[in-house]
Parts: structure tokens; C-alpha cells; sequence
């Protein structure tokens, strides 16, 4: 009975990797890269970084968080000054659409919260809220880990915020 058990074990230490290649798909993911933020009151651009886990080929979720970048000149009620994006944060269940072992199509809803800084006389330092936030992109990969990640995704902020469409490319990596 030993024998048998040492067998068994043996065998399935061997077996183990066989196992672990027959599923391909990689369960997680990051990128990196720029992000231009079109809102009703300035334009900014900030750089954000993913991290994403794949429940199965079709599901997933992912966090983004960005800091800003690039500062826009406004003009509120006649008085020119600058907004900057600082961070922002959000959190999103993605549906994928696998077309080709190289490219994905996606689309994903989620929460998420900006603050942005104005330097305008007469107006609140401090700007910024909470967002319902949903849209689409597509992944493009080169070698089926390294690849380019192109999305837009549309925030609409409560208490009448306004709303602000977020482009993005990125460098992404499956892991």
C-alpha cells in the first residue's frame, strides 16, 4: 500500500505542470499609460495604471488609479486660471469579447472618484467627485502577454457634476 501511495505521488508531481499548461489563459493583468480627460469645465491628462483579474475567459475586474499630468487654462465667469487633475480611483466589472488570440474587445461599468485642484480666484481650490463610470476599448496583443490598450470610458458624476469622457492608451501585460 506504501508503494502504491509513493507512486501516486510521484506521478502527480510530475502530471502537475502538464496540468497547470492546459489551461493557457493568464487569470491577471496591469497596464500603464496616458489618459486625456475631457470634461465640461477643462481638459487634463494624467498617467493611470490598471491591475485586473479574469474570473473566466468573458469576466473580470479591475482597479485604475491615475495622477495628473498636464494642467488646463480656463476661464470661470471671467476669470482665467488653471485646473489640474490630481488623482483619481475606480474600481470596474469588464466583459470581454475574445475576437482573435490576439485582440479583445471589452466594455466595463464601474465607481470611481476624482479630485481636481483650480487656481482660480474666487473659486473652491479643492474640485472633484464621485462617478458612475462605464465604456469600451479593445487589446491588442503582440506576443499573447505584452500588448496596447486603447479605451474610452464616460464618467458621469453625481449631485449634477457634470460628466467627462476619459481616453486612454496603454501598455498592458498579462501575467
Amino acid at each position: 500500500m506504501r508503494n502504491i501511495l509513493l507512486a501516486a505521488v510521484a506521478v502527480s508531481a510530475i502530471a502537475a505542470p502538464a496540468f497547470a499548461q492546459t489551461n493557457p489563459e493568464p487569470r491577471g493583468y496591469g497596464s500603464l499609460g496616458y489618459t486625456y480627460l475631457d470634461g465640461d469645465t477643462a481638459t487634463t491628462g494624467a498617467v493611470t495604471g490598471r491591475l485586473g483579474v479574469n474570473i473566466n475567459r468573458y469576466i473580470g475586474v479591475e482597479t485604475e488609479a491615475s495622477v495628473g499630468v498636464k494642467k488646463d487654462d480656463v476661464t470661470i465667469n471671467g476669470v482665467d486660471g488653471r485646473i489640474k487633475q490630481n488623482w483619481d480611483a475606480a474600481g470596474y466589472v469588464v466583459g470581454r469579447v475574445p475576437v482573435s488570440n490576439n485582440l479583445e474587445l471589452f466594455a466595463r461599468g464601474g465607481y470611481g472618484h476624482t479630485e481636481l485642484k483650480q487656481d482660480v480666484v474666487g473659486a473652491p481650490t479643492d474640485i472633484g467627485g464621485d462617478s458612475w463610470n462605464y465604456g469600451a476599448g479593445a487589446n491588442y496583443f503582440l506576443d499573447g502577454v505584452n500588448g496596447v490598450r486603447a479605451d474610452w470610458t464616460r464618467r458621469d458624476y453625481r449631485d449634477d457634476g457634470g460628466k467627462a469622457d476619459a481616453y486612454s492608451v496603454s501598455y498592458i501585460r498579462r501575467f
